[in-house]
């Protein structure tokens, strides 16, 4: 249990965004993604999820690690199947955001939710990392309060709301983690992977990588970054962490990619040149392979949750 009360202690967690929303047309998406963790509580209504459409029913939470690809269906599990970028052209026809009166009215589904990140010494994606799947949160009042509660601050104007955020946010990551470990979730994936948060030389590795995103980020530096052979280092980290460099670099980058899509007005040539990709036209493809849908659209999207 000390080893988890060290990972956590080196966690930095933010907060993205929150809103309340009411399902106006039930919809399923078939391969629904985003970089962002997402924890979800159902007001009213159910929602499904996964290969076999487990049912969320009100008063549960699903949780979604960022980078997790999934099925879910809001309203019916019998609802029209989209894919995601179909949804994300025309997601106002299905969701919208709800006010305090509609969602606490038992005639109008939907649900509440957060985004965050949670990444170990600032550089890796803590939840992903540890190949966390989607997986449904049941009774546990703990976390439905603190959804309700970021998200009544983050419509509030009271003085110092964002440092009540800042605070809940964390909070909810920790019970978070302290849910999957009292009801001995993903025992198998913990154990194989939180190893490699205690190799220095790795965590070396992340940082580096974190701070030269744009930069050359071949395997003949990383061996130098951690002081190995370059025939060695992409076995290396694969055994630490089950990808190849390579992959996670490029999953890096284009997360990099989606954050500056979101947050500022640069251009998507500008944007791939500064996380790497001297070639516009091969970033967006690989853009489109990774996400299902052309970075255009996730500037327009944003977030699930950005109605």
């Amino acid at each position: 249990m000390e080893d988890y009360n060290k990972i956590i202690e080196s966690l930095g967690v933010r907060y993205i965004k929150s809103r309340n929303m009411k399902i106006v047309k039930g919809v399923t998406i078939d391969n629904f993604y985003d970089v962002e963790n997402t924890i979800i509580v159902v007001n009213n209504g159910d929602v499904y999820f996964g290969p076999d459409q487990e049912k969320v029913s009100e008063g549960d939470m699903l949780f979604i690690p960022g980078g997790k690809s999934l099925s879910i269906s809001f309203g019916s599990v019998t609802a029209p199947a989209i894919p995601n970028e179909e949804f994300i052209s025309n997601k106002k026809k299905y969701l919208q955001n709800a006010n305090d009166h509609e969602i606490n009215d038992f005639d109008v589904d939907g649900f509440s939710q957060v985004m965050f990140e949670a990444k170990v010494f600032d550089s890796v994606n803590f939840f992903s990392s540890l190949n966390i799947t989607p997986f449904a949160i049941r009774n546990s009042t703990v976390l439905s309060d603190l959804i309700k509660l970021i998200i009544e601050e983050d419509n509030s104007v009271k003085p110092g709301k964002n440092r009540i955020i800042k605070v809940n946010t964390e909070y909810l990551v920790v019970e978070l983690i302290r849910y999957i470990l009292d009801n001995r979730l993903f025992v198998e994936q913990l154990v194989t992977n939180s190893t490699y948060f205690k190799d220095p030389r790795l965590i070396d590795i992340f940082s580096y990588i974190k701070k030269n995103i744009g930069g050359d980020l071949s395997n003949k530096v990383l061996a130098r970054v951690a002081n190995v052979s370059e025939d060695y280092v992409g076995q290396y980290f694969k055994m630490l962490t089950g990808i190849n460099p390579q992959d996670y670099i490029e999953y890096q980058r284009m997360e990099a990619a989606v954050d500056l899509l979101r947050t500022t007005k640069k251009s998507i040539r500008d944007i791939g040149r500064e996380v790497g990709y001297k070639d516009t036209a091969y970033f967006c493809r690989r853009f489109k392979m990774m996400f299902g849908i052309p970075a255009g659209k996730m500037r327009r999207r944003e977030s699930l949750i950005n109605i």
